[in-house]
C-alpha cells in the first residue's frame, strides 16, 4: 500500500481519536488538585499515543522509506507502555492508600470504596417510596395532621 494512503488512514483515525484525547486533554487541564497523579499519568499516556499516530502519519508523508515511520511507531509505542504502566503502578498505590484509609474508618474492618451495605440499600428501598407516597398522597387529599 503507497505511504500517502497509510498517511490518509492515520490522519483519519486520529481524528476519530478525539472521543479518547479530548477527555484526556482535559484531565490534564483540569490541574493536579481535582485529578489524582494516576489519573493524569493514564491521561499524558493516552495523548502520548494519538500523538504517535499522528507523527506516524506525517513521517509517512514526507519520508520515502519505511524506517522513519517505524521508528516514530517503536519509541511512541515504547513511552505510552512505559507511561501505562507507571499510571497502573500509581493506580494500585492509591487503591491501598485507599483501602488503608477506610480500614481506619470502619470498626469492623475495612470497606471497600464504592461498596455499601445491602441494609442500607434494603431500607432505603422501602423507606423511599414510602416517603415519596406520603409527601404526594398527603398534600393531595388534604389531610390535616393533628397538633
Amino acid at each position: 500500500m503507497a505511504q500517502p494512503v497509510l498517511a490518509l488512514g492515520c490522519a483519519l483515525v486520529t481524528g476519530a481519536g478525539c472521543v479518547w484525547y479530548l477527555p484526556a486533554l482535559a484531565d490534564l487541564r483540569a490541574g493536579a488538585a481535582d485529578r489524582p497523579p494516576s489519573r493524569r499519568t493514564a491521561a499524558f499516556a493516552c495523548l502520548t499515543g494519538w500523538g504517535t499516530v499522528a507523527a506516524v502519519g506525517l513521517t509517512l508523508l514526507v519520508t520515502a522509506s519505511w524506517w522513519a515511520p517505524c521508528a516514530v511507531t517503536a519509541a511512541g509505542g515504547t513511552a505510552v507502555a512505559v507511561l501505562r504502566v507507571r499510571a497502573a503502578l500509581r493506580r494500585a498505590g492509591e487503591r491501598r492508600e485507599t483501602a488503608r484509609l477506610w480500614a481506619g474508618l470502619a470498626p469492623g474492618g475495612s470497606l471497600p470504596p464504592g461498596s455499601v451495605r445491602r441494609g442500607s440499600v434494603a431500607a432505603l428501598a422501602v423507606a423511599l417510596p414510602v416517603a415519596v407516597a406520603a409527601a404526594v398522597l398527603v398534600p393531595a387529599a388534604g389531610v390535616t395532621l393533628a397538633r
